[in-house]
């Protein structure tokens, strides 16, 4: 177990030793809370109700399951994760596919209001069965199915522009030969885009807020490749997607 992951635990069990000491729902905007933590946790973080994959940081789903099964309320738990955004614990954790260092949570990544509607969104689906609903069930990272297809020897494969680990399309094809693939990142979550297969290896520049990574590979032949991001953790979150060459 990777020390990020015994932090937000250790955390979580010390609800145990919590008795009436909830904190009092102050109106939380939970669609704004999930909004947010998609924006900016999702790419660290496991939250099934969510959608999000994130390997770099502790699966919050199984670090709360045993406080929600004992019973222990949203509030107590939002005091929890209020309290790990603004003091977030040290982790010093390596992608075990890579070995590079993962990303390090930023002290208070949200602030205010904000980080209450993060808490509290949190506190309101972690380690909880089914899915969200209403306005909620709108907002959250959902793998896309689509194929997106070459058109003069250029790919546009964009990330997913609420900062979760996925791309707008799910795979691609492409004619053999030359190709440019552009994937632009409207979010400000770090991402790229790469490509190998078939003795092929080529990589984007990392970009956020607006920037494209583009990478151009050369003399495709047909067969199948896989698209992803390299930056660490991302790709083993699920950032990536197949690419069929004919």
């Amino acid at each position: 177990m990777g020390r990020g992951k015994v932090a937000v635990v250790a955390a979580a069990a010390l609800l145990v030793g919590l008795s009436g000491c909830e904190l009092k729902d102050d109106g939380d905007n939970l669609v704004a809370g999930k909004q947010a933590f998609v924006a900016k946790c999702g790419s660290c973080h496991v939250l099934k109700r969510a959608g999000t994959t994130g390997v770099a940081g502790p699966n919050l789903d199984e670090a709360f399951q045993r406080a929600r099964g004992e019973g222990f309320g949203q509030s107590t738990f939002a005091g929890v994760v209020e309290r790990q955004i603004l003091h977030p614990a040290r982790t010093d954790q390596t992608d075990p596919a890579t070995g590079k260092d993962l990303p390090r949570m930023p002290a208070g990544i949200y602030k205010g209001e904000e980080a209450q509607d993060v808490a509290a969104y949190v506190a309101s689906a972690v380690a909880k069965k089914g899915e969200d609903s209403g306005a909620l069930a709108a907002v959250g990272v959902k793998k896309s199915n689509k194929v997106a297809k070459a058109e003069g020897g250029k790919l546009e494969i964009p990330a997913d522009p609420s900062g979760g680990l996925a791309y707008t399309f799910g795979s691609a094809e492409a004619p053999a030969g030359n190709l440019e693939i552009d994937s632009q990142n409207d979010s400000s979550i770090d991402h790229d885009i790469a490509l190998e297969g078939d003795g092929v290896s080529e990589k984007g520049p990392v970009v956020k807020n607006g920037a494209v990574s583009k990478l151009t590979a050369t003399g495709l032949k047909p067969g199948d490749y896989t698209f992803f991001c390299s930056v660490p953790g991302h790709r083993q979150g699920g950032l990536e997607g197949k690419l069929t060459v004919k």
